[in-house]
């Protein structure tokens, strides 16, 4: 875990109890000494669950197993290790993940296919797995409803501060609430931006409704974040819906009255995903890149994303230095449909640049003293459609290197 707290740190919020879920953490020495490691969340019986996950071609080997079990729709536990990431572990990896599941199964009574995984660290070497499963007893009989920060802190890596987010939605006009945890800091990119969150809400939406809700949230947060362009083997994003709330039925397709629930659901990822950036590792300034003229949302999507994860602008940034020119380049090697003399570019709402040329009467000073905040806007108009794009990123400083440098060590 990193030392010094982020300077984009927000505070932990007060995650209130959910009916339905009980949570803990405890330490299971897989990695890290001293410090909690492993998380154990009990859910009601039938609770619904929808996930989603990297798209990195090399995943570990909880994210197989989710996979393959997530069809079924239904969840009564989940098991989350800090410390050692199971991935690029062949066959012991995979009976890693099985003998977790089988393990958290028996002493919540139910099949070890309704229990879900997810391990966030170390790449390439084999999870210790006894010592997993020797720690779930004890924790399993410490299980409440207040473990929220500890179960935020022990999914922590090189993060720097715990991760949670809650907002109360209705269904029906019955109140439900949705509260999620996170962890992220490094590889981070779009294609689920190494990247955990697990959201839960008293609500009963069947799995199909729940899964639409959630690819349409993640759409917008998880994956319109980066912070270095590298995809995480072990991206996960997990929903539960515990069935505890009284409201009135769901149908399988969501409809309309799952409007006020998606929206507020969008707002936990959002909120967690912008966590995330905020604890890039050795960020400073977090950093907003808006897209608009694009030819399609999917064009300005990938120019936005060139612009966030260039490395010469993110030191640009870094450094305070308003130079344009950086942008300029990013928007050119996005491949996309672009036109110089029709480009427009502003950072902080001040336009510097327009039509291919400086703005006439062009003044940096309010730029530089925007880009001595702690966050800046970045916006982007190609003049040529409709279509635009919102990315989020943060800065690229030395101690990004130092962090990843010694990862191991």
């Amino acid at each position: 875990m990193a030392g010094a707290v982020s300077p984009l740190a927000v505070p932990f919020p007060d995650l209130p109890p959910l009916a339905g879920l009980r949570l803990g953490a405890a330490a299971a020495g897989i990695r890290y000494q001293g410090r909690d490691d492993l998380v154990l969340a009990a859910l009601a019986p039938g609770s619904t669950v929808g996930g989603v996950f990297t798209r990195n071609r090399c995943p570990g080997a909880p994210v197989d197993w989710c996979r393959a079990i997530l069809p079924a729709g239904r969840a009564r536990g989940l098991v989350i290790n800090a410390g050692n990431a199971n991935v690029f572990t062949g066959r012991t990896g995979a009976a890693a993940a099985r003998a977790s599941a089988e393990a958290a199964a028996k002493l919540i009574g139910c099949p070890p296919r309704q229990v879900f995984l997810a391990s966030t660290g170390v790449i390439g070497e084999v999870l210790p797995v006894e010592r997993l499963t020797s720690a779930l007893p004890a924790l399993y009989a410490g299980l409440g409803e207040d473990g929220w920060a500890a179960a935020a802190r022990a999914i922590m890596t090189t993060d720097t501060f715990p991760k949670g987010a809650t907002r109360l939605a209705r269904i029906g006009g019955e109140k439900v609430r949705i509260s999620g945890i996170a962890k992220g800091s490094g590889m981070i990119a779009p294609d689920m931006a190494t990247m955990l969150c697990f959201i839960f809400t008293d609500a009963r939406i069947p799995a199909p409704a729940l899964q639409k809700c959630l690819d349409r949230g993640v759409s917008g947060s998880f994956n319109a974040i980066t912070v270095d362009s590298d995809t995480s083997t072990s991206d996960t994003v997990l929903a539960f819906a515990t069935g505890q709330a009284r409201h009135p039925r769901v149908p399988v397709d969501g409809g309309a009255l799952l409007r006020g629930f998606a929206g507020a659901l969008a707002e936990v990822l959002h909120d967690l995903a912008l966590q995330v950036v905020r604890d890039g590792e050795g960020a400073e300034k977090l950093i907003r890149v808006d897209v608009a003229g694009a030819v399609s949302p999917r064009s300005a999507r990938r120019v936005a994303r060139a612009i966030a994860d260039s490395p010469l602008v993110k030191t640009a940034l870094a450094g305070e230095d308003a130079n344009w020119g950086r942008i300029v380049m990013a928007v050119g090697k996005a491949g996309e449909p672009a036109d110089r003399d029709r480009l427009a570019i502003a950072i902080g709402g001040v336009w510097m640049a327009r039509n291919g040329t400086v703005v006439a009467g062009y003044d940096e000073a309010p730029v530089l003293a925007h880009m001595r905040g702690r966050e800046i806007s970045i916006a982007v108009d190609l003049g040529l459609g409709q279509g635009r794009a919102t990315i989020w990123t943060c800065d690229l400083t030395h101690r990004y290197i130092d962090i990843n440098g010694s990862y191991r060590s």
